[in-house]
Protein backbone atom coordinates (compact mmCIF):
# COMPACT_ATOMS: atom_id res chain seq x y z
CA UNK A 1 0.00 0.00 0.00
CA UNK A 2 1.16 3.52 -1.03
CA UNK A 3 0.25 6.33 1.57
CA UNK A 4 -1.62 8.92 -0.08
CA UNK A 5 -2.74 12.63 1.24
CA UNK A 6 -4.65 12.74 4.13
CA UNK A 7 -8.12 12.84 3.29
CA UNK A 8 -10.26 16.27 4.00
CA UNK A 9 -13.75 14.87 3.62
CA UNK A 10 -17.13 16.43 5.69
CA UNK A 11 -16.69 13.29 8.14
CA UNK A 12 -13.29 14.67 9.34
CA UNK A 13 -14.78 17.00 11.06
CA UNK A 14 -18.18 16.07 12.27
CA UNK A 15 -18.51 14.18 15.86
CA UNK A 16 -18.31 10.41 15.67
CA UNK A 17 -20.58 8.69 18.38
CA UNK A 18 -19.92 5.16 19.35
CA UNK A 19 -20.10 3.48 22.40
CA UNK A 20 -19.60 5.97 25.41
CA UNK A 21 -20.55 8.44 22.34
CA UNK A 22 -16.90 9.84 22.36
CA UNK A 23 -16.05 13.25 20.64
CA UNK A 24 -13.15 13.10 18.10
CA UNK A 25 -11.98 16.61 17.20
CA UNK A 26 -10.71 16.79 13.97
CA UNK A 27 -6.94 16.56 15.12
CA UNK A 28 -7.95 13.81 16.55
CA UNK A 29 -9.61 11.95 14.13
CA UNK A 30 -6.50 12.74 11.75
CA UNK A 31 -4.54 11.12 14.08
CA UNK A 32 -6.40 8.15 14.22
CA UNK A 33 -6.92 7.46 10.42
CA UNK A 34 -2.90 7.92 10.19
CA UNK A 35 -2.50 5.78 12.96
CA UNK A 36 -4.94 3.02 11.38
CA UNK A 37 -2.21 2.76 8.25
CA UNK A 38 -5.28 2.74 6.02
CA UNK A 39 -4.51 3.75 2.50
CA UNK A 40 -6.00 4.31 -0.86
CA UNK A 41 -6.33 0.74 -2.84
CA UNK A 42 -6.65 -0.80 1.24
CA UNK A 43 -8.85 -3.65 2.22
CA UNK A 44 -10.26 -2.93 5.83
CA UNK A 45 -12.16 -5.04 7.79
CA UNK A 46 -14.10 -2.53 10.10
CA UNK A 47 -15.53 -4.96 13.18
CA UNK A 48 -19.09 -3.97 15.05
CA UNK A 49 -19.48 -0.98 12.50
CA UNK A 50 -22.01 0.82 14.92
CA UNK A 51 -23.70 3.55 12.95
CA UNK A 52 -21.23 3.41 10.16
CA UNK A 53 -19.07 6.62 10.61
CA UNK A 54 -15.56 4.43 10.82
CA UNK A 55 -16.97 2.43 7.93
CA UNK A 56 -17.49 6.03 6.03
CA UNK A 57 -14.06 7.23 7.11
CA UNK A 58 -12.31 4.14 5.18
CA UNK A 59 -14.45 4.14 2.13
CA UNK A 60 -13.16 7.68 1.49
CA UNK A 61 -9.57 6.88 2.11
CA UNK A 62 -9.53 3.29 0.59
CA UNK A 63 -11.32 4.89 -2.67
CA UNK A 64 -12.88 2.93 -5.57
CA UNK A 65 -9.77 0.85 -5.82
CA UNK A 66 -10.21 -0.36 -2.11
CA UNK A 67 -12.90 -2.15 -0.32
CA UNK A 68 -14.69 -1.82 3.10
CA UNK A 69 -15.95 -4.54 4.63
CA UNK A 70 -18.37 -3.64 7.00
CA UNK A 71 -18.56 -6.79 9.15
CA UNK A 72 -21.77 -6.80 11.42
CA UNK A 73 -21.14 -9.99 14.21
CA UNK A 74 -24.13 -12.48 14.06
CA UNK A 75 -23.81 -12.21 18.11
CA UNK A 76 -25.54 -8.64 17.89
CA UNK A 77 -27.31 -8.50 14.38
CA UNK A 78 -30.62 -9.31 16.39
CA UNK A 79 -30.26 -6.20 18.27
CA UNK A 80 -33.37 -3.68 17.94
CA UNK A 81 -31.50 -0.63 16.04
CA UNK A 82 -31.12 -3.23 13.01
CA UNK A 83 -27.53 -3.52 12.79
CA UNK A 84 -27.44 -5.28 9.49
CA UNK A 85 -30.19 -2.97 8.30
CA UNK A 86 -28.30 0.27 8.79
CA UNK A 87 -25.10 -0.91 7.01
CA UNK A 88 -26.99 -2.18 4.26
CA UNK A 89 -28.32 1.32 4.04
CA UNK A 90 -25.21 2.81 4.30
CA UNK A 91 -23.75 0.90 1.27
CA UNK A 92 -26.50 2.18 -1.09
CA UNK A 93 -25.21 5.66 -0.30
CA UNK A 94 -23.76 7.40 -3.13
CA UNK A 95 -19.89 6.82 -3.58
CA UNK A 96 -20.16 3.46 -1.42
CA UNK A 97 -19.69 1.08 -3.97
CA UNK A 98 -16.72 -0.08 -2.45
CA UNK A 99 -18.60 -1.22 0.68
CA UNK A 100 -19.73 -4.52 1.50
CA UNK A 101 -21.73 -5.41 4.48
CA UNK A 102 -20.94 -8.63 6.14
CA UNK A 103 -22.46 -10.41 9.11
CA UNK A 104 -21.50 -13.80 10.48
CA UNK A 105 -20.43 -15.26 13.80
CA UNK A 106 -17.35 -13.61 15.50
CA UNK A 107 -14.73 -16.61 15.13
CA UNK A 108 -16.65 -16.82 11.13
CA UNK A 109 -14.99 -13.71 10.25
CA UNK A 110 -12.51 -15.41 7.71
CA UNK A 111 -14.50 -17.34 6.00
CA UNK A 112 -16.96 -14.34 5.25
CA UNK A 113 -14.55 -11.59 4.33
CA UNK A 114 -11.30 -11.53 1.83
CA UNK A 115 -7.66 -11.21 2.80
CA UNK A 116 -7.28 -7.82 4.53
CA UNK A 117 -4.68 -5.10 4.99
CA UNK A 118 -6.26 -3.70 8.02
CA UNK A 119 -8.49 -5.01 10.56
CA UNK A 120 -10.00 -1.79 12.63
CA UNK A 121 -11.74 -2.63 16.13
CA UNK A 122 -13.18 0.87 17.69
CA UNK A 123 -14.64 0.14 21.67
CA UNK A 124 -14.78 -3.19 20.75
CA UNK A 125 -12.43 -5.47 22.11
CA UNK A 126 -13.68 -6.25 25.84
CA UNK A 127 -16.75 -7.26 24.60
CA UNK A 128 -14.83 -10.21 23.91
CA UNK A 129 -14.91 -10.90 27.35
CA UNK A 130 -18.81 -10.75 27.77
CA UNK A 131 -21.06 -13.71 27.73
CA UNK A 132 -22.75 -11.88 25.09
CA UNK A 133 -20.11 -12.48 22.48
CA UNK A 134 -18.53 -16.01 24.07
CA UNK A 135 -21.68 -17.62 23.75
CA UNK A 136 -21.11 -19.11 20.26
CA UNK A 137 -17.80 -19.61 20.85
CA UNK A 138 -16.07 -16.09 19.93
CA UNK A 139 -13.21 -15.91 23.17
CA UNK A 140 -10.73 -13.80 22.74
CA UNK A 141 -8.25 -16.11 22.31
CA UNK A 142 -10.39 -17.75 19.37
CA UNK A 143 -11.21 -14.03 17.88
CA UNK A 144 -7.48 -12.93 17.61
CA UNK A 145 -6.19 -15.92 15.73
CA UNK A 146 -8.91 -15.16 12.98
CA UNK A 147 -8.06 -12.00 13.00
CA UNK A 148 -4.59 -13.29 12.11
CA UNK A 149 -6.01 -15.93 9.45
CA UNK A 150 -7.82 -13.42 7.70
CA UNK A 151 -5.08 -10.00 7.79
CA UNK A 152 -2.18 -10.60 4.94
CA UNK A 153 1.43 -10.69 5.46
CA UNK A 154 2.45 -7.28 7.12
CA UNK A 155 -1.00 -6.37 7.44
CA UNK A 156 -2.13 -4.17 10.61
CA UNK A 157 -4.75 -5.16 13.80
CA UNK A 158 -5.46 -1.59 14.77
CA UNK A 159 -7.37 -1.73 18.94
CA UNK A 160 -8.57 1.40 20.41
CA UNK A 161 -10.71 0.72 23.56
CA UNK A 162 -11.67 2.65 27.16
CA UNK A 163 -8.74 1.79 29.50
CA UNK A 164 -9.80 0.40 33.20
CA UNK A 165 -7.09 0.67 36.02
CA UNK A 166 -3.72 -1.24 35.98
CA UNK A 167 -3.60 -4.42 36.86
CA UNK A 168 -7.29 -5.23 36.60
CA UNK A 169 -7.16 -7.37 33.61
CA UNK A 170 -10.32 -8.53 32.05
CA UNK A 171 -12.58 -7.83 35.48
CA UNK A 172 -14.37 -4.77 34.16
CA UNK A 173 -14.98 -5.76 30.99
CA UNK A 174 -18.46 -7.00 31.49
CA UNK A 175 -19.11 -4.89 34.22
CA UNK A 176 -17.76 -1.33 32.84
CA UNK A 177 -17.06 -1.80 29.15
CA UNK A 178 -13.09 -1.53 30.30
CA UNK A 179 -10.09 -3.51 29.78
CA UNK A 180 -6.63 -3.48 31.18
CA UNK A 181 -4.40 -2.26 28.25
CA UNK A 182 -1.46 -4.31 28.90
CA UNK A 183 -3.92 -7.69 28.80
CA UNK A 184 -5.33 -7.06 25.55
CA UNK A 185 -1.37 -6.66 24.20
CA UNK A 186 -0.44 -10.25 25.97
CA UNK A 187 -3.52 -11.68 24.65
CA UNK A 188 -2.68 -10.21 21.16
CA UNK A 189 0.57 -10.86 21.03
CA UNK A 190 0.12 -14.73 22.17
CA UNK A 191 -1.74 -15.10 19.02
CA UNK A 192 1.53 -14.08 16.67
CA UNK A 193 1.03 -10.52 16.34
CA UNK A 194 3.52 -8.21 17.33
CA UNK A 195 3.14 -4.37 18.94
CA UNK A 196 3.93 -2.27 16.29
CA UNK A 197 2.57 1.29 17.69
CA UNK A 198 0.79 2.53 20.06
CA UNK A 199 -1.26 6.47 20.75
CA UNK A 200 -1.90 8.33 23.96
CA UNK A 201 -4.00 10.42 21.48
CA UNK A 202 -7.28 9.61 23.32
CA UNK A 203 -5.19 9.24 26.75
CA UNK A 204 -7.34 11.27 29.49
CA UNK A 205 -5.39 11.45 33.15
CA UNK A 206 -8.51 12.40 34.42
CA UNK A 207 -9.83 9.26 33.95
CA UNK A 208 -10.42 7.69 37.48
CA UNK A 209 -11.08 4.34 35.72
CA UNK A 210 -13.60 3.49 37.97
CA UNK A 211 -17.15 4.14 36.56
CA UNK A 212 -19.09 2.66 33.73
CA UNK A 213 -18.00 4.31 30.35
CA UNK A 214 -21.69 5.47 30.09
CA UNK A 215 -22.02 7.18 33.39
CA UNK A 216 -22.46 10.65 32.57
CA UNK A 217 -19.56 11.87 34.42
CA UNK A 218 -17.53 10.34 31.96
CA UNK A 219 -19.12 9.49 28.94
CA UNK A 220 -17.21 10.55 25.78
CA UNK A 221 -13.96 11.48 28.22
CA UNK A 222 -12.74 8.18 29.17
CA UNK A 223 -9.03 7.30 29.04
CA UNK A 224 -8.34 5.01 25.91
CA UNK A 225 -5.59 3.29 24.37
CA UNK A 226 -4.78 2.48 20.58
CA UNK A 227 -2.55 0.07 19.65
CA UNK A 228 -1.62 -1.31 16.31
CA UNK A 229 -0.42 -4.52 15.39
CA UNK A 230 1.25 -6.30 13.00
CA UNK A 231 1.07 -9.78 11.27
CA UNK A 232 4.95 -10.32 10.54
Amino acid sequence: MSRGPMPCTSYARRILYREGHPMYDQSKLAELIRFSRVDAGATVIDVYPGDGDWTRLFSDVVGPEGRVYSFVPAEVAHFKNDPVGLMRTLAKEPGRENVEVVSADLVAMPQATRPADVLWLHLFYHDLHTALMQAKGATAAEFNRAVYERLKSGGYYVIVDHATAVGVGMSNAQSLHRIDPASVREEVEAAGFVLDAESTVLANKNDPHSGKVFDPSIKGKTDRFAYRFVKP
